[in-house]
């Protein structure tokens, strides 16, 4: 059984559930708290144990590659002033992984992003973040996965989170036997079904660890829901044939591709921080006693 040693992150999507933010700078470069949203996935990739990372981007998301190069004259004002902390912060961005970028040429879904890094995977099974979720938990999810994926003998792990009403046809669904603590075995995927079509109410987050034999099953698909190619379809196909397994994932999620979602998390990960979060706190306290006094 080979190790998973290489994480696809597809950044490539043009991030208009944040427009106006989103229309000169990529969704995954927007500031949470202090740190591009993408840099929050990339930590979970290195602290999961992969240092080898392909990007899926685009040609107007170069702000993605500067950030995680070296700035030499960033790194040369910040010594002559002595700002050593903000110094070493930068070599650490720039080093903590071998970083790879491939570029979408036409955006034709999630399936085909992934299609991309075929040749750069290969032939071994490989972690896929989608860099617009952050997930925030004591075992990063993605080595929680990996532990499942080892345990089934290196089988396709997805992750999945639990999702009640309207919200459930936001993303794609499973329908399966549970087989042990929060691992189904996965029976097929329907990819945003209305809520009385659901199968179930566990949904398809965004981490995948995936075998190589996923690009045969994204080779032979039809355009799915909104004329596009679905990895759900694959993975649905994939589990009609073999098996593929789906893990509830211990961890708190945010999908920073939505407004809500974006607001969440930089207010949740601000009021978590040691520096400033007692701070943040009392902030919160102020707006909720003058909402009350008006």
């Amino acid at each position: 059984m080979s190790q998973v040693k290489k994480a696809v992150i597809p950044a490539a999507g043009w991030g208009t559930r944040l427009l106006p933010a989103t229309k000169a700078q990529p969704k995954e470069m927007l500031p949470v708290v202090d740190k591009p949203a993408i840099q929050y996935v990339i930590e979970e990739v290195v602290a999961s144990g992969i240092d080898d990372i392909i990007i899926i981007t685009g040609r107007w998301k170069r702000a993605i590659e500067d950030h995680f190069d070296r700035s030499l004259e960033l790194e040369r004002f910040l010594g002559s002033k002595g700002k050593t902390e903000e110094l070493k912060e930068l070599e650490r961005i720039s080093e903590m992984a071998s970083i790879h970028y491939i570029y979408q040429s036409s955006q034709r879904g999630l399936a085909d992003a992934i299609a991309c890094a075929r040749k750069h995977v290969e032939g071994g099974p490989f972690a896929v973040l989608l860099g617009d979720d952050i997930i925030v938990s004591k075992v990063p999810c993605t080595k929680q996965l990996i532990k499942i994926h080892e345990r089934n003998g290196g089988a396709t792990v997805v992750a999945l989170e639990r999702h009640k009403g309207a919200d459930i046809s936001h993303y794609g669904v499973i329908k399966g036997q549970k087989v042990a603590d929060r691992t189904y075995r996965i029976e097929h995927m329907v990819e945003k079904p209305r809520p009385n079509k659901a199968p179930s109410q566990l949904a398809v987050m965004g981490r995948y660890i995936l075998r190589p034999e996923i690009f045969d099953f994204i080779d032979d698909l039809e355009p799915g829901h909104g004329g596009e190619l679905q990895i759900t379809d694959a993975l649905s196909k994939m589990a009609g044939t073999g098996v593929v397994y789906g893990y509830e994932f211990h961890g708190k999620r945010y999908d920073i591709g939505s407004k809500v979602g974006y607001v969440k998390a930089t207010l949740e990960l601000a009021l978590a921080r040691k520096d400033i979060g007692k701070e943040i706190r009392a902030h919160m306290k102020g707006l909720t006693g003058a909402r009350k006094r008006v």
